[in-house]
């Protein structure tokens, strides 16, 4: 019988030991208590959402003030951080801002606050936000509070970035992800409701982890783009 192999000895080939060396300065990384939940449920959904973050790491690319407002666990944030400047995640739930606070990494410090974006704009004006999978948790008759104070966060070059689940796709949706969403839309009425916000609103579909021009009734979830606003 072959002997145990000991960790300490290192990998067989010895470029992975950076491996070793990673896990004995810092630890493992923990995925966060919404992800961890995604991981365990639904393991191929993480790759649509992370999906999503590297399309706002691209549009956001050179921004040195980014906000992110619902950030829920800021599992995928740090994509975000690869090509911005400071990011501040914002989240109106004080359970996730403290398991953010309690993840911190030393490379990778993530500011995590507290704040309801119905109340009031962000504390800070920021050149690009974005914010995922919020507006269709908004009634509809609240929806104009979300996006005056995110709009009134920007600064005057700033981009906005929204993404939802489509209308279409709450007919295919599992039951806990359509939990909450009282407000989901179509491509059309979603970049009409932005228009009212931004002289340009550009219109995204993703399909799995793909983004995409293609005809937005048959996308599973929407991205918007926007500058310039009114």
């Amino acid at each position: 019988m072959d002997k145990a192999v000991k960790l300490s000895e290192g990998t067989r080939e010895p470029q992975y030991n950076s491996c070793l060396r990673t896990r004995e300065e810092q630890g493992l990384t923990s995925l966060g208590l919404m992800t961890n939940q995604v991981w365990e449920d639904d393991p191929r959904r993480l790759a649509f959402v992370l999906a999503r973050y590297k399309f706002v790491s691209k549009m956001l690319s050179g921004k040195a003030s980014v906000g992110e407002l619902g950030c829920g666990d800021a599992f995928g944030t740090r994509i975000v951080m690869q090509t911005t400047g400071k990011v501040v995640a914002y989240d109106f739930d004080r359970v996730f801002v403290e398991d953010i606070r309690q993840r911190q990494s030393k490379r990778w410090p993530i500011e995590g606050r507290y704040h309801d974006i119905l109340e009031g704009p962000l504390p800070n004006l920021h050149d690009g936000i974005f914010s995922l999978d919020v507006i269709e948790h908004i009634p509809r008759h609240l929806e104009h509070l979300y996006l005056d104070h995110l709009r009134d966060s920007l600064t005057d070059d700033g981009v906005l970035i929204i993404g939802s689940p489509s209308l279409e796709s709450q007919a295919y949706a599992s039951p806990p992800s359509k939990e909450g969403h009282v407000n989901c839309k179509s491509g059309e009425d979603l970049s009409s409701l932005l228009k009212g916000y931004f002289h340009n609103v550009f219109l995204f579909s993703m399909n799995d982890e793909v983004v995409h021009t293609g005809f937005a009734p048959m996308a599973h979830y929407l991205f918007v783009v926007c500058c310039q606003k009114k």
